[in-house]
């Protein structure tokens, strides 16, 4: 976001550019997020854990799963999170394997969903079509894509409360798991002071946008 609104200010990118940007965003935070989301309450339920279910959250609603903190980042940073969903591992028939494969359902919907926009994003792309709008169209799939990919990278770090501190319990003994949760809210703070500062925001942007390529260069096979 930073990035975008500096080249607008500096003339390099025009202001609908920076329009196209955020309401991509936008459309991340109340329709990707809680898809995010869903794909992990949906894989719970299926695995045997009814817990999500009960908690509201096997829906769509973004009310249901959007973290405020998590949003800003994503404005800022281009990569976020939302509510963790509520799983109880104990309701598994394998523990481990099926918290591994929740953990892994909401960044494949993520990276899911890349395919798709970069999929129209290559399919408007490739005519001629010379309007605008249509530009601007296609530049809005591009930055959902974009986004999505961020939102996958980062959410397997496995750090708490995000994706890849889940896949950790299927590598970690149970008591150094629950010895790492238990800091799980001071481990939130320095995470988002480390993006904030760009300590982890360049390194994940550099993976991002190697994600992006190739799945730009496999959509694109097509036309």
């Amino acid at each position: 976001m930073i990035s975008v609104i500096r080249d607008v200010i500096s003339g390099e990118l025009d202001f609908m550019y920076l329009i196209v940007y955020v309401g991509s965003i936008a459309f991340v935070v109340f329709c990707t997020l809680p898809l995010h989301e869903f794909a992990h309450a949906f894989a719970a339920d299926k695995l045997g854990d009814d817990t999500p279910r009960r908690m509201g959250r096997l829906t769509v609603s973004p009310l249901a799963h959007i973290s405020p903190l998590g949003a800003l980042m994503i404005f800022l940073c281009g990569f976020g999170y939302a509510k963790p969903v509520p799983v109880r591992m104990k309701n598994f028939k394998n523990p481990k394997r099926d918290m591994a494969l929740v953990a892994l359902a909401g960044p494949l919907c993520n990276i899911l969903q890349a395919f798709v926009y970069m999929f129209l994003y290559s399919l408007i792309t490739s005519r001629p079509w010379g309007n605008q709008a249509i530009i601007f169209i296609a530049l809005f799939f591009f930055y959902a894509a974009d986004v999505n990919i961020g939102l996958a990278v980062f959410n397997l770090l496995p750090i708490p409360p995000l994706d890849g501190s889940r896949l950790a319990t299927a590598l970690l003994p149970a008591k150094y798991y629950y010895k790492v949760m238990e800091y799980e809210r001071q481990i939130t703070i320095v995470l988002f002071i480390l993006i904030v500062t760009g300590v982890l925001s360049t390194p994940i942007r550099f993976i991002s946008e190697v994600l992006l390529s190739l799945i730009s260069v496999i959509t694109q096979l097509p036309f």
